[in-house]
């Protein structure tokens, strides 16, 4: 925890529970790590690539107010492990595979901080909203995209009453 965060860093912040015997530390270690370039197991690979520029570091812990076995682990990524422009790469490194650490015994991502920087990097839609309703002849109302519960099952014309 001695690191410093940069303005340039994006910045999370997990509710973790260690397994028993597993020190709050080591807990935030092993999630920054299992979420940017740690793995379980050595790896060849390590070898062709400068893991410190690429690391996520567990810069803050403290404890859960009322909750015996719970800490919050602050995370700093640098923005060099991360695709420009690209929400889906961002949180796949983020939350994809840190859930089910052997070394927790749960997990939650409680805040996320993302850098004018990299929000820079995203171009936004290539036309306006405009366009938008336009092509959909949706005016008035909010434009919301979602998964249709259920996602099976449905018949041709509810699914369309839903929709």
């Amino acid at each position: 925890p001695d690191y410093e965060t940069k303005d340039t860093d994006i910045l999370a912040a997990f509710r973790v529970t260690p397994q028993p015997g597993v020190p709050p530390e080591e807990a935030g270690a092993a999630v920054a790590a299992e979420s940017s370039t740690g793995t379980w197991t050595t790896v060849w690979t390590d070898g062709l690539t400068s893991l410190d520029r690429y690391k996520g570091r567990c810069y803050h812990i403290e404890p859960v107010a009322g909750e015996e076995s719970q800490f919050i682990a602050y995370v700093a990524y640098p923005l060099d492990l991360f695709e420009e422009g690209s929400v889906t790469n961002m949180f796949t490194s983020i939350v994809g595979n840190v859930f089910g650490f052997k070394a927790l015994r749960a997990l939650r991502l409680e805040d996320l901080r993302i850098p004018i920087a990299y929000v820079k990097t995203f171009q936004g839609p290539p036309h306006g909203i405009q366009v938008e309703r336009d092509k959909l002849n949706k005016y008035g109302r909010p434009l919301l995209g979602c998964t249709i519960k259920p996602k099976l099952g449905l018949s041709a014309k509810n699914y369309g009453r839903a929709v």
